[in-house]
């Protein structure tokens, strides 16, 4: 070590730190701590996170009596349907704040895939594997039906794929640069363009992908055709409806139609129940597709899924490199603006539809636009009781 030279103490990747708040620093020759000033959290985003998770369990637990608070069956966006892109959004977040402490590239990426890999293992295995017998709490997995999508395997996605790209893309002459206003877009630009790489292939698989007829045997037992193989047919393309879209296709394709989520949300859609949107006896006429399985987390909407993410490491950008409160809610605030509304004009103008099960643009632009402002609220108000203690 070279003598005097003044070094901050490590601090482990999952630390949230607030850059305004820096650690102390500790002279190497007789390990006198100077101007010690702890590192805090960002209290805003904890908050934030606490939300989302009282959130998830409300839904999950009134969703089913409260159809305004349930998944939207298909078109549309109900309470529930914020749930996860608010976790996507806090994930990429907190990738900027996490990562900024572990200069060595080759170490982040090691602490990323272990991570992600972790986040595969349970979510295969907690929303993959299925109760034998409740009643006996015997628990399995059976390979041969085994869901491979789900809600941790998408997070693990979309983590991975963000986190990587900060730690390639991170230039460590502007990692403690301070920035205001359009100069981050600048700065992080190789990040946007990937973002825009990902939405125009997505787009242009979901419209451009020939989607032909299909099959499936009904696994459902309550259903009079249980056991039956049948048929739905569609033979079109750029259609975003339940039965024939590309996203479903592609998950049928690769996933395997056995491993797919066997009740799906759009058993509660108007075609298929008078109950809707409430879960209950299916039609006489419905469709075939009713009881058919479809993905919500599947690999195309996942792949889109991954921009709700990269919307919210530049929100974690703009903490790190703008010092000035009023700068920083003045960014977040204008860009979740700007997003609600786009997202609701592409809906309303029946350009894109809202569907959390397709994961649409319009979806990622109204939810991540609602994350940016309910954090920006946050934030404010958490400043508002620094200011008032």
């Amino acid at each position: 070590m070279d003598g005097g030279k003044k070094v901050e103490r490590p601090h482990g990747d999952a630390a949230e730190e607030d850059p305004e708040r820096q650690p102390a620093l500790v002279d190497e020759d007789d390990g006198n701590q100077k101007a010690p000033r702890r590192s805090k959290r960002v209290a805003s985003l904890d908050v934030f996170r606490g939300l989302t998770v009282a959130l998830m369990i409300l839904v999950d637990g009134a969703g089913g009596e409260w159809p305004v608070i349930g998944h939207a069956p298909w078109d549309g966006c109900n309470l529930a349907d914020f749930v996860m892109p608010f976790f996507l959004f806090i994930v990429g977040m907190a990738i900027p704040l996490s990562l900024k402490r572990i200069p060595d590239r080759g170490q982040a990426i090691r602490r990323v895939v272990i991570r992600t890999l972790k986040l595969l293992f349970w979510g295969i295995l907690l929303q993959g594997g299925y109760s034998h017998a409740p009643d006996k709490l015997t628990y399995g997995v059976d390979m041969k039906h085994v869901r491979w999508g789900g809600i941790l395997q998408r997070i693990a996605l979309a983590y991975l794929v963000a986190a990587v790209l900060e730690i390639v893309t991170k230039d460590a002459k502007i990692q403690d640069q301070s920035s205001s206003g359009f100069s981050i877009f600048r700065m992080y630009l190789s990040q946007w363009i990937v973002a825009c790489c990902i939405l125009v292939v997505y787009l242009s698989l979901v419209y451009g992908i020939y989607v032909p007829d299909w099959e499936f045997r009904v696994q459902n037992v309550d259903s009079p055709n249980y056991g039956k193989v049948l048929t739905v047919t569609c033979g079109t393309r750029g259609i975003l409806s339940p039965p024939c879209n590309a996203v479903g296709y592609i998950d049928r394709k690769i996933l395997g139609i056995n491993h797919l989520y066997q009740r799906p949300a759009w058993r509660r859609h108007q075609a298929c129940t008078d109950s809707s949107p409430h879960e209950g006896p299916f039609k006489n006429d419905a469709p075939a597709w009713c009881v058919a399985p479809f993905e919500p987390e599947g690999i195309l909407s996942s792949f889109s899924a991954v921009l709700s993410t990269i919307i919210g490491v530049h929100y974690g950008h703009v903490l790190v490199h703008m010092k000035s409160h009023t700068e920083r809610l003045r960014q977040w605030f204008t860009m979740g603006i700007a997003l609600l509304v786009l997202g609701i004009i592409l809906h309303f103008s029946h350009a894109i539809p809202l569907n959390k099960q397709l994961y649409t643009f319009s979806y990622i632009c109204v939810t991540a636009g609602a994350a940016g402002v309910v954090f920006s609220i946050f934030y404010f108000l958490n400043l508002k009781i620094a200011l008032a203690g």
